[in-house]
């Protein structure tokens, strides 16, 4: 194990320093529950049966995640009065909640031997490249013998080359926020079930003033640097498949007609309706998302759901306007509801682990009943109510300065109907491929090149990355 992942650490820690972590900014210098460089030989003598005997086990539990964003000590507590004989040791890679640096830790933790029996993966490229190294341990025959899918139980199914490697703790889909005094002004519902054709005349007709000052229906915060790429897919991510710029068996999917259809829109909501803010003005004053939907310089924002801990406003970014949520556009009427990029915790047991029976257990009560006790984020869990999520709604709410002035009902109903879509496993040079399809947007959104001259100009650079990669 220690040298199959020696070889391929270069290519992780490389990996890693190109996967964003969106929206796990959290400051938590104040949680000393565990130390990320402390040594395996504290908890290393539990044998792989010791739980059956009744011998107490000692699982470590390697996370990104802050107390503050987690509310650590309270679930695990609660595991343990459930579990007397296992004790689950937290090992906080980043006080900070930084998911790059923590992976680095991650990948140096493993690389050295130490003990790991449960860790956390924040992306679904990162979880798949470790699962590619042969870091984690597959669940199947666990979910076997417990009898479920986790293509049933959960919101996000996480089979990876047809096995399962992790189960899914917290839901962030992404979704749309609105300024609903903004709409209310103009006339407009708060839409429950709309198209992106929709999306672009509320745009338009939210649009107002010149200028300075004038106010944008929408601002799109991507793609920059070959990073929030999202932003460049955002009528292939609301499909069930699919939904990446390569397919799941490697070959380019720049072909999709929903590529084309995306830069069309995004070329006709800033050039032809100036109902978006421009790209230029993004990259040029370096805007941020927050200050440009809180300020209301624009009046919708496709963001993830982490931002619902900040939808109520903060002490930085104050609220001062009513908001509601609406659910990620469809490409037509007919497409089924709810489909969207999802963020989540891929909760994972190590392959390294001498307990994995009991690594396995943890990590299904954490994302089951875990989810509920520690209620800071929505479960993907299945087995969770529309009401339990109503409660853990107003418990993030309430952590918000202006809780009063969210639409919680359009919050939640947008959440509750929310479906990921497949995760296609990344290739290792999915950076490369980043960067080029961000190059030719540019050169599409600045005028110097067509829809289909950017297409074709795409498409042939990724091929092109994909062949040199094959030699």
């Amino acid at each position: 194990m220690k040298k199959r992942w020696a070889s391929g650490l270069a290519i992780s820690l490389l990996l890693t320093g190109v996967l964003a972590g969106c929206g796990n900014s959290n400051n938590d210098s104040g949680n000393k529950n565990a130390n990320a460089n402390a040594s395996a030989e504290a908890s290393a003598n539990t044998g792989g049966n010791s739980a059956a005997s009744g011998d107490p086990v000692k699982l470590r539990l390697y996370t990104y995640g802050t107390e503050q964003a987690y509310n650590w000590k309270a679930t695990l507590d609660a595991y343990h009065e459930k579990n007397p004989n296992i004790t689950v040791e937290l090992v906080q890679l980043s006080e900070k909640g930084d998911t790059q640096e923590s992976m680095k830790k991650l990948d140096l933790a493993v690389a050295s031997g130490e003990q790991i029996d449960v860790m956390m993966f924040s992306d679904a490229a990162g979880y798949a490249q470790r699962v590619a190294l042969g870091m984690a341990a597959p669940l199947d025959d666990f979910l076997a013998t417990d009898g479920y899918k986790v293509e049933e139980d959960y919101k996000v199914d996480t089979h990876l080359n047809g096995k399962v490697y992790s189960l899914p703790g917290k839901f962030n889909p992404w979704y749309v926020l609105l300024n609903k005094d903004n709409l209310d002004e103009a006339g407009l519902a708060v839409p429950t079930d709309w198209t992106w054709d929709e999306y672009a005349d509320y745009a338009k007709k939210l649009t107002k003033g010149e200028g300075a000052t004038k106010r944008y229906g929408t601002y799109f915060h991507g793609p920059q640097n070959g990073g929030w790429m999202e932003y460049l897919k955002l009528m292939m991510e609301n499909q069930p498949t699919g939904s990446e710029f390569l397919k799941a068996d490697g070959t380019s999917n720049l072909d999709d007609p929903n590529f084309k259809k995306t830069l069309e829109l995004r070329v006709k909501m800033e050039k032809e309706d100036k109902s978006s803010v421009p790209y230029s003005d993004m990259i040029s004053q370096k805007l941020a998302y927050r200050n440009q939907f809180f300020n209301q310089s624009a009046s919708m924002l496709a963001i993830g759901s982490w931002m619902n801990t900040e939808i109520g406003g903060t002490d930085t970014l104050p609220l001062t306007f009513h908001v509601a949520v609406a659910p990620f556009p469809k490409n037509n009427a007919s497409d089924q509801s709810g489909i969207t990029p999802v963020t989540t915790d891929y909760v994972a047991v190590s392959e390294s682990s001498k307990n994995k029976e009991e690594a396995y257990k943890f990590v299904r009560w954490y994302t089951t009943e875990g989810q509920v006790v520690q209620g800071k984020n929505i479960p993907a869990w299945n087995g969770v109510s529309n009401d339990q999520v109503a409660g853990i709604i107003d418990t993030i709410l309430s952590g918000t300065k202006n809780p009063e002035l969210v639409d919680k009902e359009s919050l939640v109903n947008t959440l509750v109907n929310s479906k990921a879509t497949e995760i296609i496993a990344p290739a290792s040079y999915q950076a490369e491929v980043y960067k080029a399809i961000n190059e030719e947007y540019e050169k599409l959104i600045l005028g110097n090149q067509d829809v289909d001259t950017t297409v074709a100009n795409s498409k042939k650079r990724v091929d092109e990355i994909i062949a040199a990669n094959k030699k």
